[in-house]
């Protein structure tokens, strides 16, 4: 799965620098979450590191985007191969 931001986001900036994907940006209203690169930090770190340090706690798994461990872990896979050959 990947994770999404909810209405609850007070716009604190503090997930998107956490990103190792990039896939964090402000949105019309509030940040949100590109499902197609975020990895839940599969392959950089044990937890989704936007969850840990987001304060109102608005960032949960996303129901839409059901993604196993080695499905997360081969998307991490692609997305290193795509930043070597930038």
């Amino acid at each position: 799965m990947a994770l999404m931001i909810t209405d609850e986001c007070i716009n604190c900036d503090v997930c998107e620098p956490e990103c190792p994907n990039d896939a964090i940006y402000m949105g019309p209203v509030i940040y949100e979450i590109d499902p197609n690169k975020c990895t839940e930090c599969v392959g950089h770190y044990n937890e989704p590191q936007c969850q840990q340090v987001c304060p109102v706690d608005c960032i949960p798994f996303n129901p839409a985007w059901r993604e196993s461990k080695e499905e997360l872990h081969a998307k991490y896979e692609r997305l290193q191969a795509e930043k070597t050959q930038s």
